[in-house]
């Protein structure tokens, strides 16, 4: 078995692009490989082939990143012909080629239909798949709900309960440290094993000064009195506008104030024109996804990302 980049041949790209997006996983179509590949946000290094000794393709793996990522972030598409003996053990030989080539381990977004474990044949895909993960490092598991919000849903006035204005650096800090406190979000309180909660706060804010949303947008969130009571992050992806962070301060919660942050979020890209947001949320932080529900965001896939867990 041959564990190779798609850069030994000027024919490698046109093999990775016609590679077929069969089985039960959802695969990038040929088209949307094109578009990333244009975006420069995959790359011909970014590609991993595995190869019988007659050339034949018997796996692929696409990495992805921004368009000026040194590195790639995440694997976005793994597969494995159905012909495979054992598909868990040649996807673990790529995943380790591609390794130790980016010298990181990125980390995989599997997206999935709600139910997906009640499906047989999708569940033992995802399984195989678990499995080369786990095996080359990937060993920290969660999975998310991914939200999307359109303009049918309608956009909420104000409640009139919060004040919304800009901040300084150093009030986002304070912002950011004080939020992490008794958060339910798992990769929040991963973190803080191993970190102290100022130090998270700076990294969460470099996270989000990378992201394509601008700095201009993001908002403090008072009571009336000048009492801090949250903060709105709006943000965007590179294909479209996001929710980004929000959350309410320790001791303001309980209050229903939540709805009011997201809804700020919501009525300033509706008011750029944004004709989707989208939006994540843990399954286990449930008082975030009973938010967005009734904001009308609405439920459009399961992602469930493996990744290398702290300290590693």
């Amino acid at each position: 078995m041959i564990f190779r980049a798609a850069t030994a041949d000027p024919a490698d790209l046109d093999r990775a692009v016609a590679y077929p997006a069969d089985g039960p996983v959802l695969a990038l179509t040929a088209d949307k490989v094109r578009e990333e590949l244009a975006e420069h946000r995959m790359r011909p290094e970014w590609i991993w082939f595995a190869e019988d000794e007659g050339g034949e393709i018997l796996a692929r793996a696409l990495w992805w990143g921004r368009g000026d990522s040194e590195r790639p972030i995440a694997l976005d598409c793994l597969q494995v012909r159905a012909s495979v003996a054992d598909p868990a053990g040649v996807a673990a030989g790529l995943l380790e080629a591609g390794h130790a080539a980016f010298g990181k381990l990125p980390g995989y977004n599997l997206s999935l239909p709600r139910g997906w474990r009640t499906d047989p044949e999708l569940a033992a895909a995802v399984a195989w798949r678990r499995e080369a993960a786990y095996r080359t490092g990937l060993t920290r598991e969660i999975e998310r709900l991914r939200y999307e919000w359109t303009p049918a849903a309608g956009t909420p006035g104000p409640a009139g309960r919060l004040v919304f204005r800009d901040g300084t650096d150093e009030e986002f800090l304070d912002a950011f440290t004080r939020l992490s406190a008794g958060s339910l979000d798992l990769h929040t309180q991963t973190e803080l094993r191993s970190m102290d909660a100022e130090q998270l706060a700076r990294e969460d804010i470099e996270f989000y000064l990378d992201c394509p949303g601008e700095r201009s947008w993001w908002r403090l969130a008072h009571l009336p009195d000048g009492t801090l009571a949250g903060m709105a992050i709006p943000s965007a992806t590179p294909y479209h506008r996001n929710v980004g962070y929000l959350g309410v301060v320790p001791e303001q919660r309980g209050q229903g104030l939540i709805d009011e942050i997201l809804g700020e979020i919501t009525r300033f890209h509706a008011a750029e024109g944004a004709e989707r947001i989208t939006a994540t949320t843990d399954t286990v932080n449930v008082p975030m996804a009973a938010a967005f529900d009734r904001a009308g965001y609405e439920v459009t896939e399961i992602r469930l990302v493996l990744e290398e867990p702290s300290g590693i």
